[in-house]
Parts: structure tokens; sequence; C-alpha cells
């Protein structure tokens, strides 16, 4: 069993986060397996390429295996929409238009959807960051203070690491949280909806894991 005591607990929103205190506090109190990273939406490429260390890839990536980059490797990678594999990792980070081909849904009818009616529904479920305000994101660990603060923060947990993770959420304030599961695509799914609206967004991460093609410089 897990005691925090109360001088550990954090009931108001600080002026800056010490991130090198808050993550040990995490690994020491839920000994954590992944590194927990931030992630960040910039308006221009010139914003991102300006963080200090930032890798930029020499291949095609989906979202997730940037994100592993950071939470496996310790890496701080940059990206835009042509650094991405397919439509689907773009539009959901708004990089690249929900467009009528993407809510179409076509490319995922009879691979993880029955109709194209299923598949419209899906993409139509997803909670999306709107086209048109970035160019640009970025992902890096928490202790490397080069995103500060970062847009969301991206923590890999077990289900009882989570559990304990909600349980400090609803220590003070308390409120009742709710969740979806959309599918094909959840983990970038909790992505958007935490970049949209600012609220936790636990999600079973994908079983299949395709191997990181390419390595960022």
């Amino acid at each position: 069993m897990t005691t925090i005591g109360l001088d550990e607990v954090i009931s108001e929103e600080p002026e800056q986060y010490d991130w090198e205190a808050l993550v040990g506090a995490l690994n020491r109190l839920l000994r954590l397996k992944t590194t927990p990273i931030g992630m960040s939406m910039f308006r221009t490429r010139a914003e991102m390429e300006a963080i200090p260390k930032i890798r930029r890839p020499t291949a095609k990536h989906t979202t997730d295996q940037v994100v592993a980059q950071a939470a496996r490797l310790g890496w701080t990678v940059g990206i835009t929409n042509e650094d991405l594999a397919g439509p689907q990792c773009g539009a959901v980070i708004g990089l690249r238009p929900q467009d009528e081909q993407w809510l179409s849904g076509q490319s995922m009818k009879g691979v993880w959807f029955e109709t194209l009616e299923d598949s419209a529904a899906h993409q139509a479920a997803m909670d999306v960051v709107p086209y048109g305000e970035f160019e640009a994101m970025a992902v890096s660990p928490l202790t490397s203070g080069r995103l500060n603060p970062p847009d969301v923060c991206l923590i890999y947990a077990t289900p009882g690491q989570m559990i304990l993770l909600i349980n400090g959420l609803q220590w003070s304030g308390y409120r009742k949280f709710e969740w979806s599961v959309v599918g094909e695509s959840a983990c970038a799914d909790s992505w958007g909806r935490a970049l949209t609206t600012g609220e936790p967004s636990p999600r079973h991460p994908l079983l299949r894991r395709a191997p990181v093609r390419g390595r960022a410089r």
C-alpha cells in the first residue's frame, strides 16, 4: 500500500512547477515504469524548432511512435504533419484538416468497422484539435523542463497506479469523472480530448505496437 503524506498534496495551482520533484514523487509513490512526458502544440514550426535539443524525424511516424520516443528513450521530439504517416494522426491533433475524406472513415471500413456508416460514426465521435490553429507538436520528458509548462502531461500507468492518480485528482474539489472509449485510435483520441478540454483523459493504450521506423536526429 502506498501512503501519501498531506504535505505532498498540492491543493492550489502553483505559479511554477518543480518537475524534478513532481516526477520524483510519482516514481517513488507509484513506481512508474515509463518516463512521464509533456505534449505541447505550437502555432508555428519555428516555435517548435526553437526548443533546446529538439529532434526531428527522418522518416514517417505515427503519433504514438513519436510519443514513445519521449517516454521510452527520453528524447525531445518535434513534428509537423509532413512527419506523420497517414491522415488519422495529424487530423486528431489538428495538424491536418478533418475533411470530408477523413470524416467518411473510408480507410477503416472492413478493417476496424463493418460498414462505412460505422466508420464515419467512429470518426465523428473522435475528440480532435480544430485545424488551423497549430503547425507543430512536440513531446519531451517532464523533467527536461523544455516544455514548461506543457499543454498536457502523459503518464503510462498500470490499472492500480491509475486509480491512485484518479484518487489524487478527487482528493480536493471532488467531482465525478466520466470517460469514453472510441476503440481504434483511443490513444490519439485521449490526446485530442485532453488538448481541447483540459480534462483528465485516461485511455487503454494500443495493444498492437508498430516498430519505431527511422530515428530522430
